[in-house]
């Protein structure tokens, strides 16, 4: 998990941000006693939980979570003060949790704990992507299209989706990439950076689960995604119109399938 500390205090920032890192389950801190550049660096970061501080001059905790959320509407948010009059108010915001100091690695854990808890809650009752392969390829996470940073990327999650979960090698996807390409180092390792790439997107949008790897190997998680292409092949239903995630010349062979079965 990625996390944010804020507090305008640098000793208590400290403090907080030391016992934030003592946990599994963070994979890096970004911590900030200005309210104002928290928000700049969250609108190009993904954040998977924030510790925020209530009591700060200026902005304010309350009002930075507010903000927090409306760029990221998936971090979830932990507040920290020593005034518990503050937990009423911010539970307003519908916060996840909230810590009074003096604040322990402990207690941060058993928060993070928590979260964990409710977002696995969450996730067996909803699909994390849904996918559109007859047409145009297109990904959608929680009703808004995914961004990727590069084509390439976007690209690399439709030959996964293609494969309905079957593992592949870096070379494999290389070579379907690049027409036959597999022992190229260059295109090899701007393969390893889409991946790195997608990570990132699936993340931001809180689907990181979706993509698996096992040792050499990666694939998707079928069951957290929504596909018109996995269910036409379970139940028939969407028809088939000839036309399957044709930005891409590679399709053809699946294409080709479809169209034996749809006859």
């Amino acid at each position: 998990m990625r996390a944010l500390t804020v507090d305008d205090e640098q000793i208590m920032l400290n403090a907080l941000t030391s016992a934030v890192k003592e946990s599994p389950d963070i994979s890096s801190v970004a911590q900030f006693t200005s309210c104002t550049a928290s928000l700049e660096w969250a609108k190009t970061n993904p954040i998977d939980i924030a510790f925020l501080d209530i009591s700060m001059r200026g902005m304010g905790g309350l009002a930075l979570a507010e903000k927090l959320l409306e760029i990221q509407p998936n971090c979830k948010i932990v507040f920290c003060t020593g005034f518990s009059e503050y937990a009423v108010e911010a539970f307003k915001i519908h916060v996840s949790g909230y810590l009074l100091k003096p604040i322990t690695a402990k207690a941060v854990q058993t928060e993070i704990d928590h979260i964990k808890q409710e977002k696995a809650k969450e996730k067996t009752t909803y699909k994390l992507l849904t996918v559109k392969c007859f047409g145009n390829f297109e990904v959608y996470a929680q009703g808004k299209i995914l961004n990727f940073k590069r084509l390439k990327s976007k690209e690399l999650l439709a030959i996964l989706v293609d494969r309905r979960g079957a593992g592949m090698t870096a070379k494999q996807i290389c070579s379907i990439m690049w027409s036959g390409i597999e022992d190229d180092s260059k295109h090899m390792t701007y393969v390893r950076q889409l991946f790195v790439d997608l990570r990132n997107a699936l993340r931001y949008a809180d689907a990181e689960e979706v993509l698996q790897q096992n040792g050499y190997n990666y694939f998707l998680n079928t069951e957290l995604i929504d596909c018109d292409y996995f269910s036409y092949l379970q139940t028939g239903e969407p028809r088939f119109h000839g036309e399957y995630m044709m930005q891409y010349s590679w399709e053809e062979s699946t294409c080709a399938g479809l169209m034996q079965n749809n006859n």
